[in-house]
């Protein structure tokens, strides 16, 4: 893969971009409804950084700070088709009371177009979601007729729809964890031949993103599966030439993190304990009530401040860090979660401080807007010829994929500097350092 020479040719937006969803339940209806108000004049798209940010080009004596959408070619929100797959039959509208995120007025004023949305039967596999129990499941067996079903559900959504682009986000529940070290994962062969042989071991969101990537959509993971994240299905993306992404929205407590953090390290502001628990009652605190499906989780959120704060560089700072996070299911939450965070910090002479943040946010309205920028975002970088991983999205991501001879950045401010340089470079703009010595130190 050779680097992408500035400015890059980009293919034109027009036409109609379809955005399938594994999973329409909460974080799905949210994202769609929302996008149906949106169109219909009816809301504001807050929390979207393709709708509402703004982009500084150039130096700041130059006043040019334009509208991201104005910048570069996304998509329009007026051009999204909205499908999806279900292990419950229920159509948008009556998912999206259920959810019970969105209040039932606005629901009622798109009602027509959220009940025309109904669920394709999902491919599903109760040993890796064991909390969940669903009726509206294909009936075939086997991993290759999983594909080739699902497959086909993306050609007739396309054909029945007059697409010529589509892109697919996860946002299905969390799956029992698996072990990325597995050999099956480590090449594209060992991988074509587990699937032959139906291995235990394949996850359903595994097959969606092969299904994906092999059906040319790009793909992206909103939850903390393994999913598209392992050398095997990396190396598919590069031969099929489909940009990937992934995984986890980064929504709640761990966007707290990776803002707070950074401020820490930066200041040089040592840290002895994170004490971080979660009550939630909606399906994704149903689901990660079994630990299996948790570990999954865990793993996920843990490594964030590992990354961030980098221990062993620092180990008078961060080298006893002690760092522990629960999540609690409590059904009268509903999707209403509250985040709390006990923070025992350090500072002069190693004298002790503490920090509480106590967040109580909507998980799904936190969530949807990324769907959004993601659908958007994966189509820009598949109409600009960008492949494989995506690691400039990382801003959206708990734990963001890289190639395997890197490290992820999970610091939020150099995440927004990498998306934001990314768009610079498709468009030929220059670079953004922040350096600023010329304003200061002029040519003689």
């Amino acid at each position: 893969m050779t680097a992408l020479e500035s400015p890059v040719e980009i293919k034109s937006n027009s036409g109609k971009l379809g955005v399938l969803m594994p999973g329409l339940g909460a974080v799905s209806t949210t994202f769609i409804a929302g996008a149906l108000a949106i169109k219909a004049g009816a809301s504001s798209p807050i929390g979207s950084f393709t709708q509402m940010g703004t982009i500084r080009l150039g130096k700041r004596n130059e006043n040019r700070e334009v509208s991201v959408n104005d910048f570069v070619p996304l998509a329009k929100v007026d051009d999204l088709v909205f499908g999806g797959w279900d292990i419950f039959e229920d159509d948008c509208y009556e998912a999206a009371i259920k959810a019970g995120v969105l209040d039932k007025e606005l629901l009622d004023q798109i009602k027509p177009e959220l009940s025309s949305i109904k669920p394709m039967e999902a491919v599903f596999d109760k040993n890796f979601v064991k909390k969940l129990d669903g009726t509206y499941i294909k009936s075939v067996k086997g991993h290759r007729n999983s594909i080739e079903a699902l497959r086909q559900d993306i050609r007739e959504f396309k054909k029945t729809n007059n697409l010529d682009r589509a892109v697919m986000i996860w946002c299905g529940s969390t799956e029992v964890y698996q072990d990325p070290s597995d050999p099956i994962y480590n090449s594209l062969d060992k991988f074509e031949e587990a699937l032959d042989s139906d291995s235990s071991l394949i996850a359903p969101s595994v097959l969606y993103a092969y299904s994906a990537i092999m059906e040319g959509v790009s793909y992206a993971n909103g939850a903390p599966n393994l999913s598209v994240d392992f050398p095997a299905l990396y190396e598919l993306s590069i031969r099929e030439k489909i940009p990937i992404a992934g995984k986890d929205f980064k929504t709640g407590q761990t966007l707290m993190k990776t803002i707070l953090a950074p401020g820490f390290k930066a200041r040089r502001i040592g840290i002895d304990g994170w004490f971080s628990t979660n009550i939630l009652g909606n399906r994704d605190g149903e689901v990660l009530d079994d630990p299996e499906s948790f570990k999954t989780k865990e793993v996920s959120k843990l490594g964030v401040l590992e990354q961030i704060l980098e221990p062993d560089k620092y180990p008078e700072l961060y080298g006893d860090l002690y760092h522990k996070v629960r999540i609690n299911y409590y059904p009268p939450r509903g999707d209403n979660k509250e985040g709390w965070d006990n923070i025992d910090i350090k500072g002069w002479l190693g004298y002790p401080m503490q920090i509480k943040v106590d967040f109580l946010c909507r998980d799904s309205i936190l969530a949807a807007p990324i769907v959004l920028d993601l659908a958007l975002f994966l189509d820009l970088a598949q109409r600009a010829g960008m492949y494989g991983i995506q690691e400039w999205l990382s801003f959206y991501f708990k734990s963001p994929m890289c190639k395997p001879d890197l490290y992820p950045i999970h610091d939020l401010f150099s995440q927004k500097a990498k998306l934001e340089n990314t768009l610079r470079h498709l468009m030929g703009e220059t670079i953004i350092t922040h350096l600023g010595l010329d304003y200061y130190y002029e040519e003689e």
